[in-house]
């Protein structure tokens, strides 16, 4: 039985001199020498809460949110008269203002990675980590702002990016763009799983392959009830919750008095001792974080200066773009917006989310770090860093609250991909190819059905998923390889009149063959486990090289043959014909002020997106990193964090994390209180919404 280490024995570790590193509960004592040695995981396959809690949590809220979400359908149909026709099931009207749009576009775009994959990689390269995980995925969001406005203008009638495909470049284009979304939604549903599912198993000893089953199911009901507007409802009940916990972590690390951490000088003073060069890391079980950082300025976890962290930085940046423009949730939430809204909805939210990972990473992931946890590089890939540094701070309560942020997170994109692939098998598939008359109700009916389909199709992938072996880490950096293809042809169809048929065919498939050919064989130039070169395993495919040569091959490639082909054979296509092309089911569009459809103001709205969209990409990518680069220089160490400079850093997530959550929790409330006044006006008075009112 082993013994816990003394406070004697664990002063005369190899820590001495460097202060206080640790925490002496993750030591136990070595009789024979009387030293101490760190433990060899931080979960050691105990759990911190029972399976039961697993159980209640991924069952409990499945079935508490569809409640509560079926209750606000119900009572926003009884007092505001909201009719659910297939039109409304999937485009919520078209009438979603700024604020719920926002917290849709951050609800939808915080996965399970965004929580769990970004403390990761600031638990691999420090603060370049977060940083580019949260500016490499946030731009995509504020340039997709531009085709949301696109949108609006040429195609108000679409219920899909692939009818307005269709509309434009045909049958066979339709199919190759209805695979490569089809793939989007699965990979993206993929990683809700692995990740979820990693760390409910993890935090609860709850089967692995229950939570990955169960954890879809329990949208199914709210979907399927409601359609878009239900997920809307939902997502933003979701977003609140994950930043009122992220709030609290971040007090937490930042300004509390916890012994470890609770300050900015506290994580400051931590990180720059366990990254020494002058620690004895012979207490460290080999697979864990001890001495300096490989290839980074200095060795420091406080440095822009990191190869692997800009690696991992472009490799973010391309993969995001086929997650966004080539996912039909997002074109969905454009369609759903009004044409004032849209812009503005993506701008804001795409700014909101940035904190997530930025204040949310930088927090857990250096955390974890600076109190020496011993999480193991293993652990780190299945995105156990935040579950780490929880538990760690508020013991079986850390546990909780991290289940139920991530259960929030994998919720409501869940359903958001639910709810897109059941619209491209309604309009895509059944009125396309098998009912082209088909009516509204059987339009309604093939989407309920499909919603069902694909949350039971969620949870086999899960399954063989789990039998691939595959991580969360490594199907987050493969995605663009298999999806980036297909991001130039996406973004061609409404900017770009001369953009061909066939140009964004081939541009598409010749991407994806370059880009998948371009990864494996560069895997051979990795080292395998035995330390060969010549082997393509899991270890040598998911090496920093293979995936950055992949994804940049599959979106350039693209790009260019796409271009290229398009010049030589110009299309010349007259965009405001597209609209006609589309044809609405048992609807019209929704009655909009002139304002609203003004083409005037449409072109003004694009210009102000452009403008902002673009100026915020380039500040988050170029202009913020290189101001970094001469930080520390006063100190006459270049490129690494002084604290003065790290605590500006932290003033800043801390800044930006409590706006954001103020804005994203107060303004859909605001924009909506006219229609919430109904449904309390209409409880205490009993009084229905009339028809033609």
């Amino acid at each position: 039985m082993s013994t816990e280490c003394t406070e004697e024995a664990f002063k005369l570790t190899p820590l001495a001199g460097l202060g206080t590193i640790g925490s002496r509960e993750y030591y136990t004592l070595n009789e024979t020498d009387n030293t101490c040695i760190k433990q060899a995981s931080f979960f050691g396959g105990s759990p911190v809460l029972s399976e039961g809690a697993g159980y209640g949590i991924v069952l409990g809220f499945g079935v508490g949110f569809s409640l509560i979400t079926t209750l606000l359908v119900y009572l926003d149909k009884r007092f505001n008269g909201t009719n659910i026709s297939s039109e409304f099931f999937n485009t919520a009207g078209r009438t979603v203002k700024t604020g719920l749009t926002a917290a849709v576009i951050v609800s939808q775009w915080t996965w399970a990675a965004t929580l769990l994959q970004s403390s990761n990689v600031a638990y691999q390269y420090g603060v370049s980590g977060p940083f580019w995980y949260a500016s490499g995925a946030t731009i995509q969001v504020l340039l997709f702002g531009i085709l949301a406005i696109q949108v609006k203008r040429y195609a108000p009638n679409a219920h899909t990016i692939c009818e307005i495909i269709d509309a434009r470049w045909g049958a066979t284009a339709h199919k190759v763009f209805l695979f490569f979304c089809f793939l989007t939604n699965i990979i993206v549903s993929s990683m809700l799983i692995l990740g979820g599912a990693a760390t409910v198993n993890a935090l609860t000893g709850m089967d692995i392959y229950a939570a990955g089953f169960l954890i879809p199911m329990g949208v199914i009901v709210y979907t399927m009830a409601g359609g878009l507007k239900a997920t809307f409802m939902a997502s933003y009940l979701h977003t609140a919750i994950i930043f009122a916990v992220l709030v609290t972590f971040l007090f937490t690390v930042y300004a509390s008095d916890d012994d470890l951490v609770g300050s900015p000088k506290k994580v400051y003073d931590a990180l720059k001792a366990v990254s020494s060069s002058e620690r004895d890391c012979t207490a460290n079980p080999t697979d864990q974080n001890c001495g300096p950082v490989k290839d980074n300025q200095g060795g420091s976890f406080l440095t822009m200066l990191s190869k692997g962290g800009i690696i991992f930085g472009i490799i973010n940046i391309v993969g995001n773009f086929g997650t966004v423009f080539v996912d039909q949730s997002y074109w969905q939430s454009a369609i759903a917006a009004k044409p004032s809204s849209s812009t503005k909805g993506y701008l804001l939210g795409g700014l909101v989310w940035f904190t997530i990972p930025f204040a949310l990473a930088t927090a857990m992931g250096l955390a974890t770090v600076a109190m020496d946890l011993p999480v193991t590089g293993d652990e780190a890939g299945d995105g156990l860093v935040p579950p780490a540094a929880a538990v760690h701070f508020f013991g079986k309560g850390g546990g909780i609250m991290i289940t139920i942020m991530l259960f929030m997170a994998i919720t409501s994109t869940g359903s958001a991909e639910q709810i897109a692939v059941s619209s491209l098998i309604a309009y895509d598939i059944y009125k396309k190819y098998i009912n082209p008359k088909a009516t509204g109700e059987q339009i309604l009916k093939v989407s309920r059905i499909a919603i069902l389909g694909f949350g039971i199709f969620m949870g086999v992938l899960s399954i063989i998923l789990f039998e691939l072996g595959l991580s969360l880490g490594f199907v987050y950096l493969m995605m663009g390889i298999f999806i980036g293809s297909a991001v130039m042809p996406v973004a061609f169809v409404l900017t770009w009149k001369d953009a061909s048929a066939n140009g964004a065919i081939a541009g598409a498939v010749v991407g994806q063959i370059c880009g998948l050919i371009t990864w494996i064989v560069c895997s051979l130039f990795e080292r395998d486990a035995n330390g060969e070169h010549g082997t393509v395993d899991l270890d040598t495919l998911g090496g920093n090289y293979p995936m950055l040569a992949g994804n940049v091959m599959a979106i350039g490639m693209s790009g260019i043959v796409c271009a290229v082909m398009s010049k030589m054979n110009p299309q010349n296509f007259d965009l405001t014909t597209l609209k006609d092309g589309i044809a609405l089911i048992d609807d019209k569009l929704p009655d909009l002020g002139d304002e609203e459809k003004d083409e005037e103001r449409l072109v003004a709205a694009l210009k102000w997106i452009t403008k902002w969209g673009v100026g915020f990409s380039v500040i988050m990518v170029i202009v913020w990193p290189c101001l970094s680069l001469p930080a520390g220089c006063g100190d006459g160490d270049c490129g690494v964090f002084s604290e003065g400079y790290f605590t500006m850093w932290v003033i800043i997530a801390l800044a930006w994390g409590l706006i954001a959550t103020v804005v994203i929790i107060v303004l859909p409330l605001y924009e909506s209180r006219e229609v919430l006044g109904n449904v309390i006006k209409g409880l205490l008075t009993g009084a229905k919404h009339e028809e033609g009112a």
